[in-house]
């Protein structure tokens, strides 16, 4: 395995980091636990997850996720091997059944989130307490452009968020944090509040970053190089549709996508085509699809983690794998040339 430092703090965290989400849904407990011990066992120290899993969010299954993970830390006694993050969900009608639907980044739900959490975390802390999404409205989950709010903005106000934030801080119960699905105006502004205030200083943004949607090289990277912020790249296969499953039509059966219809995010506009090519290079070069737009993820400069999720052990065993996938320069040659015809077809 490889560690990378996170600027500004003591977390060397793995390269490879756990996703979660699939938990308490399409993983039972026993699979999550079988999930941990071999990551931890393949040197995997960084876990994410987020009070909202497992997805799709449903009042049936919400919060189940972390359950799962507390009562590993309850049977194991090694909470202090792991990184641990977790994410508090901002404002949204499909989460109607957390806190009366009524969620927003103040104070009140950031506090409440946060005991929520380390109670079915079963610990006293986080080392990484994540932003879920904006309170303002944004282009998110696929959403291209800014459009301007049409009447008055009542978002809670990024001071205000940063304002609790610290009061988390100062009770020790999260060492740092961290910002997702947020965009570079977003990112710069909790960067200049925190230095003007005196507020924590975020030290993360997890966003979508795969093959087909690189978004995040447009503004974002620059941002992590000249501030010393790191990416936690979530979706980095695009629900598994880089592996080359989905092509031609095909439906898996158990899959994410064949499972939920509404799982569409990665269905644009030549998404398809660039897949296809993708897959193309990963073969020609005698790599596993999968593997080879991991290691392309592994390899960016301003990447702290690359988030991995697997179903199956199969799985698991080989997106962590990936770290030791090196793709040499006529590969990247050839990404390239892709990523020219086809740019960013799923943001």
């Amino acid at each position: 395995m490889e560690y990378r430092k996170i600027p500004r703090s003591d977390l060397n965290v793995s390269v490879i980091c756990l996703g979660t989400m699939t938990w308490g849904e399409q993983n039972t407990e026993a699979e999550g636990h079988e999930q941990m011990d071999y990551a931890l066992e393949q040197g995997v120290n960084f876990f994410d997850t987020a009070e909202m899993y497992p997805v799709p969010p449903i009042a049936e299954t919400c919060h189940r996720t972390e359950e799962i993970i507390g009562t590993w830390f309850e049977a194991r006694k090694n909470r202090d091997k792991v990184i641990l993050a977790s994410k508090a969900v901002g404002p949204g009608s499909h989460i109607s059944h957390i806190r009366g639907g009524k969620v927003r980044l103040d104070r009140e739900n950031l506090m409440a989130a946060l005991e929520g959490s380390l109670k079915r975390l079963k610990t006293d802390y986080l080392d990484l307490y994540q932003l879920h999404w904006p309170d303002r409205p944004v282009p998110i989950f696929g959403g291209r452009d800014f459009s301007e709010p049409k009447g008055e903005d009542d978002s809670v106000s990024i001071e205000e968020t940063l304002e609790a934030l610290e009061e988390i801080r100062k009770s020790g119960k999260v060492k740092y944090f961290g910002l997702s699905n947020e965009t570079p105006w977003g990112t710069m502004q909790f960067i200049r509040v925190a230095e003007e205030k005196g507020y924590p200083r975020i030290l993360t943004v997890q966003n979508s970053y795969s093959l087909i949607n690189r978004t995040f090289d447009g503004g974002l990277s620059e941002v992590c190089h000249q501030e010393d912020v790191r990416l936690l790249a979530y979706s980095p296969l695009a629900f598994g549709k880089l592996s080359g499953k989905y092509l031609n039509g095909a439906q898996p059966e158990g899959a994410r996508c064949t499972l939920w219809q509404r799982f569409a995010r990665y269905n644009g506009p030549n998404s398809d085509a660039a897949i296809a090519e993708y897959v193309s290079i990963a073969k020609e070069a005698g790599l596993d699809p999968a593997q080879m737009a991991l290691a392309w993820i592994n390899e960016r400069p301003h990447v702290a983690a690359n988030i991995i999720g697997a179903t199956t052990m199969d799985q698991l065993r080989d997106n962590i794998a990936s770290i030791d996938v090196k793709l040499d320069g006529e590969v990247k040659r050839q990404i390239e040339k892709v990523h020219h015809r086809f740019p960013n077809p799923c943001p």
